[in-house]
């Protein structure tokens, strides 16, 4: 099995996952976008099982963008009865197996429903330290740092900070993803290549994995081929090959 060639010892402690293809999977089925979405719960059931298996401690999944807004509002309506749907039939599977649920992006905006639901999940998850599960909602990565740079001004308005001194930390600690490691690896599926405002600031040293695969049918033996992907590569952080033996 594929599985044997994984170095337990070299696992990425936080892998980032773009969920992408539900849609052109549902239409090559004849079905609508929504049967996409629903078929891909099982995707990120299993995704979430491998992790924690393979010693993963931060999953985060691409759930719903800003833009994402955009999309008709039938598929909107659907997908956030999904979100409460699921986060009701998963959460006692979540707390059997350890899993921290937490949230970035601006979910206060979300439907009343959506955000009830994932606060009880969070709230009942919250001391949960097998893995965390990192649900990016209602997420950009460029509002994330323009609402970092905002918190930033307002330290230094309060004399908190002066200017001249913001440093790196500064903005990594008012990210929405302040305590939280660094995504070592990027997962897209669908074949597209790119990264859609995701993480754009925590991204800077993931290395990268695309899949032709669409997401509704990402499974274990994907998840692995990912991690062996990452094992193949040489993370020299501006160093040389030399420095690193």
């Amino acid at each position: 099995m594929l599985s044997k060639t994984i170095d337990p010892t070299n696992i990425p402690s936080h892998v980032a996952i773009i969920m992408d293809g539900n849609g052109r999977w549902a239409k090559a089925q004849g079905e609508d976008r929504l049967y996409g979405h629903s078929n891909g719960v099982a995707s990120v059931r299993e995704t979430l099982k491998a992790a924690r298996e393979l010693g993963v401690k931060y999953l985060t999944l691409y759930a719903f963008s800003t833009e994402n807004w955009a999309r008709p509002k039938s598929e909107i309506e659907g997908l956030m009865q999904l979100l409460v749907a699921s986060i009701h039939n998963e959460l006692d599977s979540l707390c059997e197996n350890g899993v921290r649920l937490v949230t970035i992006g601006e979910i206060e905006k979300l439907p009343q429903d959506c955000i009830e639901s994932l606060n009880e999940a969070k709230d009942k998850t919250k001391n949960h330290k097998e893995i965390t599960l990192i649900l990016a909602l209602n997420y950009s990565s460029r509002d994330e740092i323009i609402r970092a740079c905002n918190r930033l001004a307002e330290q230094v308005l309060q004399g908190n900070i002066a200017p001249g001194e913001i440093q790196q930390r500064h903005l990594e600690e008012a990210l929405d993803t302040a305590h939280v490691p660094d995504p070592e690896l990027l997962i897209r599926t669908s074949g597209e290549y790119r990264v859609s405002n995701f993480l754009l600031w925590q991204l800077a040293y993931a290395e990268m994995h695309f899949t032709k695969v669409f997401w509704p049918e990402f499974r274990k033996q994907h998840f692995i081929e990912a991690i062996a992907d990452f094992q193949s590569r040489e993370r020299r952080f501006g160093k040389t090959s030399e420095q690193l033996t």
